[in-house]
C-alpha cells in the first residue's frame, strides 16, 4: 500500500476567546533518497545522489524527472528499472528510497554530477556559470516552432490549476506545477512539498509519455519563478512559463537565454511580461 499524501493531525482551532478542538488535515514532508545503479552486468555498481524533502506520491516520476532535468539521462530508455529499495529495515523509511537502473551503456560521471549541482543550484551563486552550465546539460535541440498564446488565455490558468489541486484544497500546505496545452487545456498537474519536486514530477511523467521536449505546453507554476525551475523548464524544452509569484533576477536571464517567455506574478487579470513579450497575443 502507498504513503499518503496527507495526515489527520488534532489541532486546537483559535478564534478570538473561542476554542475549538479538531481533526486537521496535514500535507506529507518525508525524505526521499534516489540512488542509480550503473556499469556492466557483472560489475553493477550504486550512488546514492539525492535527498528530497518530498510529499509522496509519483515517486518514480519524481526520480526520472530529477535524472533528467540534472543531465544525468536524455531519454527514459536509459533506464531500465525504477524500484522502491526493499532491504530498508525499518517502517518509516519504507517506500523513501528508490534505486533507478541505468542501462550498461550509460556512462555514468559521478564528479561531473557534483559540479553540476552545484551549479545549478537555486541560490543562483554562480551567476552566469550556471546559466552555462545548462547550456552544457540541455541536449534539446533549439526550436524554430512559432507560439503564440492569447493574452486572455493566460488570465484563466490559475483557476484551472486551483479546481484541480486536490491536496491543496484540504491542506494548504503545497506546490504545483501544471502543464497545459496550447488552447489551455490542463493536460498534467503534480504537487509537492518542494515546487522542484513538483515540476520533476511533471517532466518524470512527460518523458515517460514520450512527450519530450515541451515546446508546444505552457508550465504554471503555483509560487515565484526560481533559478531552478526554469533551469528544469529549460531543461525539458518549455518555452512559455507562468508564475503566479514573483521570478528571480537569474531566473529571468536564464529565461531570456533560452528563448523562454516568462510571465510572473498571474494574479486575477494582470500579470508580468520578463521576457519574450512576442508570444503573448493582445486582443
Amino acid at each position: 500500500m502507498s504513503k499518503s499524501s496527507v495526515n489527520t493531525r488534532k489541532i486546537v482551532k483559535v478564534n478570538a476567546t473561542k476554542f475549538t478542538s479538531y481533526d486537521d488535515l496535514l500535507a506529507v514532508e518525508e525524505p526521499l533518497e534516489i540512488r542509480i545503479g550503473y556499469g556492466t552486468k557483472d560489475n553493477r555498481q550504486q550512488k546514492n545522489i539525492s535527498i528530497t524533502m518530498r510529499t509522496p506520491g509519483n515517486d518514480f516520476e519524481l526520480a526520472l524527472g530529477f535524472l533528467f532535468t540534472e543531465g544525468i539521462i536524455q531519454t527514459k530508455e536509459q533506464i531500465t528499472q525504477i524500484k522502491y529499495c526493499t532491504e530498508i529495515n525499518t517502517s518509516e523509511n519504507k517506500e523513501n528510497i528508490v534505486r533507478a537502473e541505468l542501462s550498461e551503456n550509460v556512462e555514468f560521471d559521478f564528479s561531473k554530477l557534483q559540479v553540476n549541482f552545484y551549479t545549478t543550484s537555486s541560490c543562483g551563486i554562480c551567476g552566469k556559470a550556471s546559466i552555462e552550465a545548462v547550456k552544457t546539460a540541455c541536449t534539446i535541440p533549439k526550436s524554430n516552432l512559432f507560439l503564440q498564446i492569447k493574452s486572455n488565455l493566460i488570465l484563466t490558468l490559475p483557476d484551472k490549476l486551483r479546481e484541480n489541486q486536490n491536496v491543496f484544497e484540504h491542506t494548504g500546505g503545497l506546490h504545483a506545477a501544471a502543464l497545459f496545452d496550447l488552447e489551455g487545456n490542463l493536460i498534467l498537474l503534480r504537487e509537492d512539498v518542494g515546487r522542484h519536486n513538483a515540476l520533476d514530477k511533471i517532466i518524470g511523467a512527460t518523458i515517460g509519455k514520450n512527450l519530450i521536449p515541451l515546446e508546444n505546453h505552457i508550465l504554471l507554476l503555483s509560487g515565484r519563478a526560481s533559478f531552478e525551475l526554469i533551469q528544469k523548464a529549460a531543461m525539458a524544452g518549455i518555452k512559455i512559463i507562468c508564475a503566479v509569484g514573483a521570478p528571480s533576477s537569474l531566473a529571468a536571464e536564464t529565461a531570456i537565454e533560452f528563448d523562454i517567455t516568462l510571465i510572473g506574478f498571474l494574479r486575477g487579470n494582470r500579470y508580468n511580461i520578463y521576457s519574450n513579450e512576442s508570444r503573448i497575443l493582445f486582443e
